[in-house]
């Protein structure tokens, strides 16, 4: 190991710096980033960097460290403020591993992911969630290197791609990769001077991402690209262009309010226009700038070609291979058609869209070669425009029965609602003008109540409404068939199923959450009602994972089961949170000694109900969520588990040592210890022993007393049974309370909590470290949290044995 006697991280970086990038400039701080490399006295008007990097001393995992750079680049969001380098790398004493940005820019992208967790808690949902997607990327595309083994090899590296030469004025290129960010850069420094009412321009299909696109494909300040909706033209723009009576073009057009510097001032960093091969996907991806309440709105959203391609192998495989030729297919919310790419009969096919600009941009795309004719495409609002305006071929279709049965509508509808979390807890108001507006939304609340705050069900109950009997070929969330609000709906919607597959919602643009997206296929001309379906299951590599069948009609939920067991008027000896029963609120469950603050009922523990309040919390701990199970719902089981005291015990177990149990003596009397003083070596006796006495089936019961009895009282003992796997956990938890209790100035009654916080420390904001420099600690709470894994493992099954989940 080349730096082995390497004992701080500054060091370190001072050697790697004077080692291998003594030409560049390594003193720069940017954000929390550990290690910056840029050029030396760079005249660039913006600060240029070629590496960003994360330094570990010792040994770590170079995985890990990347993830943990990725997250606090997300974290400060780095990239607004400062332009991302080429690379980004994580090294330590041994090694350095170097990643293409343009590998993982993506995944700053990613929509409702939570960027304010700490980025060195390795232990986080959100660590987790960037390691699983940043993995794969790593194993194929990283440049590793060992400092000793590789060292001519590494520097050859740096001197062919951190290329000296490059030193003094450099303009920036743009690519596909990197029009969005200097979009963001634009929208702060371009767009204010512009001379334009952007409400009213918003009102008429113009958005602020028609100029930067004007800017964009422009070269010596004239836009290159004539179709589009905007045209720079030197020192103004020019926009609403039309023909006049004369056959001229007329046109409106629109200064600066600055002549034209801070123009001038931007594009001046960049080399414009790209290249001509990025033009077409550019104009295409429109979408992505386009702001994000009109995309909830209006459903301005890509669909990625990986699953268009499957999509439409299903459409072949469920409805024939001629297909084509015997269905007509109508996209009504089809954006810039992208959804129809892959099809070949366009005398088949229609497509529509709420924007007349997009209807632009599938004319342009016609002319350069896609199956679409021109007079099938066409601007259509399907919730609210007239079916008269329909082409007439089209009604003709709607309007007959058998042609009818043969009409697919095959869609990607919007996904907005109108309601969120702060709607439902009465302390916000609904989304303006999201579903609301629409005019079906109040012919339709009738029928299919709250369901009609969501844009993708109005579009479902549309079609049945207006276009009864056609096949729905369609990409949504499957709210309509698990979610507690579709009830009246799934009475109005009746269809058989043909078939379909669900795939990671994050490989969308902007869309929100870790959950599943379905592509589902309906005959509407048998009416069937939903109560289950079964999808095959790809992740964002187009890996099959098998089966997973989604429930719409399921028993009573786990919060109304637990309910039986919270008695009010026990002594209490702990609080837990009962958050909404599915996967994704289980990070919101927690143990407590204080009543928490959320809107959420509390369990109260008491001597009475503890084996009840461990089910509930182990079994939805023990599996971890997944994109897959994210909306799965935890069920009312059946009585199958009062007779099976191994998992009882089990559950106990696992809830005494769980991470999510903040049991804490700081906020009063500690009754979870679950070893007695002896067993630790502690040095004064426990305030409380009610946990080990339980644990033993020593602890003595009377109805008529507090929470415990005194020894005259009858006793009621019973002999509990642990498995292996328990013994274990307890085997392991006893070795970190013993090492805790030898500390001086312990706390004599300190719940795993209380030790875990001593020996990780908190951050700045109160957060637990997740980790500590005490290498006994680290040792001995690994060794709890793997026999807690194994302990989780055996649990699982009897979760789905006594139906807490369905599989």
């Amino acid at each position: 190991m080349k730096y082995q006697n390497i004992k701080k991280e500054e060091e370190l970086k001072n050697r790697v710096a004077d080692d291998y990038f003594w030409l560049y400039d390594c003193t720069k701080i940017i954000g929390n980033i550990d290690f910056c490399v840029s050029m030396h006295q760079s005249t660039t008007p913006v600060s240029e960097s070629l590496l960003w990097a994360e330094a570990k001393r010792g040994v770590s995992d170079i995985y890990k460290s990347i993830v943990q750079l990725i997250l606090t680049i997300g974290h400060a969001r780095t990239f607004d403020e400062f332009l991302p380098p080429v690379m980004l790398a994580a090294f330590d004493a041994e090694k350095i591993a170097f990643i293409p940005y343009n590998d993982i820019h993506h995944l700053f992208y990613i929509n409702d992911f939570n960027w304010n967790t700490a980025p060195s808690n390795y232990e986080t949902k959100e660590f987790t969630i960037i390691y699983e997607k940043v993995k794969h990327v790593i194993d194929h595309n990283a440049l590793l290197f060992n400092f000793l083994q590789d060292d001519k090899e590494l520097k050859k590296f740096i001197k062919t791609n951190f290329i000296p030469s490059k030193f003094g004025l450099t303009k920036i290129k743009i690519d596909k990769n990197n029009f969005i960010i200097i979009y963001s850069k634009w929208l702060q420094a371009v767009k204010p001077t512009i001379a334009v009412n952007w409400e009213i321009a918003k009102k008429t299909g113009i958005i602020d991402g028609d100029f930067y696109l004007a800017d964009l494909l422009a070269s010596d300040n004239n836009t290159l690209k004539e179709k589009l909706f905007v045209l720079l033209k030197k020192d103004h723009y020019e926009l609403d262009r039309q023909l006049d009576d004369t056959g001229m073009f007329s046109s409106k057009s629109t200064n600066f309010t600055d002549k034209q510097v801070s123009h001038t001032q931007f594009w001046n960093k960049y080399d414009r226009p790209p290249q001509e091969e990025y033009w077409d996907y550019i104009v295409e991806r429109r979408d992505l700038l386009v702001p994000q309440d009109i995309r909830e709105r209006k459903g301005s959203f890509f669909t990625p070609q990986i699953w268009v391609e499957l999509s439409q192998k299903y459409l072949k495989e469920l409805l024939g291979d001629n297909w084509q030729e015997e269905y007509f297919i109508w996209d009504c919310a089809a954006g810039t058609g992208n959804l129809l790419a892959g099809l070949t009969n366009k005398y088949h096919i229609w497509a529509s869209t709420i924007d007349q600009q997009d209807v632009t941009v599938m004319y342009d795309r016609i002319e350069n070669g896609a199956h679409l004719l021109k007079n099938h495409v066409f601007q259509f609002d399907f919730l609210n425009d007239d079916f008269t305006k329909l082409p007439q071929l089209l009604q003709d279709i709607i309007n007959d029965a058998d042609k009818r049965k043969k009409l697919v509508i095959y869609i990607n509808p919007p996904y907005a609602e109108a309601t969120t979390a702060k709607t439902v807890a009465d302390t916000g108001k609904n989304k303006a003008g999201v579903a609301t507006q629409n005019r079906c939304n109040q012919y339709f609340n009738l029928k299919i109540g709250s369901a009609s705050n969501e844009i993708f069900a109005l579009f479902m109950a549309q079609i049945i409404d207006k276009i009864p009997d056609c096949t729905v070929a369609q990409f949504s969330t499957l709210k309509f068939i698990q979610g507690t609000n579709f009830i009246r709906f799934k009475e109005y919607f009746k269809a058989s199923f043909l078939g379909g597959f669900v795939v990671p919602a994050d490989t969308f643009d902007n869309v929100k959450g870790s959950f599943p997206i379905a592509f589902t296929i309906w005959n509407t001309f048998i009416k069937e009602k939903i109560n289950q379906v079964s999808c095959d299951c790809y992740d964002q590599d187009l890996q099959n994972m098998g089966k997973k069948i989604f429930y719409g009609q399921l028993p009573e939920s786990i919060n109304k089961w637990i309910k039986k067991f919270d008695k009010k008027n026990e002594t209490i000896i702990g609080y837990m949170c009962n958050p909404s029963p599915d996967f994704q609120h289980n990070s919101q469950l927690y143990l407590s000694l204080q009543k928490g603050i959320e809107h959420f009922n509390f369990f109260e523990f008491n001597k009475n109900n503890i084996f009840e309040g461990c089910i509930y919390f182990a079994v939805r701990q023990v599996i971890k969520a997944t994109w897959l199970n994210d909306r799965d719902q935890f069920l009312c089981p059946n009585d199958y588990w009062q007779n099976d005291m191994e998992f009882k015990t089990d559950c106990l177990t696992f809830t005494l040592f769980s991470g999510q149990n903040r049991i804490s003596s700081k906020d009063g009397i500690n009754n979870w210890i679950p070893f007695t003083e002896v067993e630790v070596g502690a040095a004064d006796k426990f305030e409380s022993n009610f946990m080990s006495k339980f644990i033993k089936g020593n602890l003595e019961v009377s109805k008529k007393t507090g929470l415990f009895s005194s020894p005259s009282q009858t006793k009621e003992e019973q002999v509990f049974v642990f498995s292996p796997h328990a013994k274990a956990v307890f085997d392991t938890g006893r070795e970190v309370w013993k090492y805790y209790h030898q500390q001086p100035n312990c706390d004599v009654n300190a719940s795993l909590y209380d030790i875990r916080a001593y020996f990780q420390g908190r951050n700045e904001k109160g957060k637990m470290n997740i980790k500590s420099a005490d290498e006994t600690y680290s040792k001995l709470i690994g060794n709890l949290r793997s026999t807690l894994s194994q302990l989780a493992n055996t649990i699982e099954p009897k979760v789905y044995k006594y139906d807490f989940l369905r599989k």
